[in-house]
């Protein structure tokens, strides 16, 4: 079965590579930018620190880290859809971050060994995976003590009348933008379906904690719609 959806996943994201950024914005109305922003400012990111970023699709926030950590830091940024990282390579080329390097690999079994970077980040990823609490394991464990884990994720709100607004939204209205300005209904209808069937915020911290990181803050955005959780490897 997990096998199945890892295959499904790579089938999806290979196919809407070139579209995914323009789509990303017009189905989350440009508030991704925004809940990725704020998260930075939560984490703090300081100079000069090395960074992985786990299922970076097409680069964002693995630039947006470069940004924070500048010259002296580095970041990684990791995907298992080669055509993904096609469109992150162009554009960390085309904004001359030479800090960043992307590379092919899967969330599951990191290609690094424990304790290397001071941050790892997993943007709107977690949810397209086979086994999250197998990812954050995996997160925590290449982590630095002291160091934190950070996911940002669609979530399920618990207000009853946005809840049915939101997978109104999500089932019926994404797929049909994805059918109509991306020619890809079928994508589009698999990723409704992954934020559908993701945990809320409360169940993700739990995962969190299970994981082995400690002092876990969790802050919702729009409704609930989307949160952050960060946690800290202890030392």
């Amino acid at each position: 079965m997990e096998h199945l959806k890892e295959q499904r996943v790579h089938s999806v994201f290979e196919k809407i590579s070139g579209q995914y950024d323009f789509m990303n914005n017009v189905i989350s109305f440009k508030q991704h930018t925004r809940w990725r922003n704020d998260t930075m400012k939560r984490m703090a990111v300081k100079e000069g620190s090395q960074a992985l970023d786990v299922c970076c699709g097409t680069g964002d926030w693995s630039i947006a880290l470069a940004k924070a950590v500048g010259a002296s830091g580095s970041v990684t940024g990791l995907d298992f859809s080669q055509n993904m990282l096609e469109v992150g390579k162009k554009k960390v080329s085309e904004l001359r971050c030479t800090n960043v390097k992307l590379i092919h690999g899967n969330a599951m079994e990191l290609p690094f060994p424990d304790n290397t970077f001071d941050y790892v980040t997993i943007g709107f990823g977690l949810r397209n995976v086979p086994d999250y609490l197998q990812v954050i394991r995996e997160m925590h464990r290449v982590v630095k003590p002291g160091g934190k884990v950070v996911c940002l994720e669609t979530s399920q709100t618990t207000t009853p009348v946005v809840k049915h607004v939101f997978r109104f939204y999500f089932s019926v209205v994404m797929p049909f933008l994805g059918k109509l300005l991306a020619k890809s209904y079928s994508e589009y209808s698999w990723l409704q379906e992954s934020a559908g069937e993701f945990l809320d915020r409360n169940e993700l911290k739990t995962l969190f904690e299970e994981a082995g990181l400690s002092h876990v803050t969790v802050k919702p955005y729009t409704f609930g719609t989307a949160a952050m959780h960060m946690g800290i490897k202890q030392t």
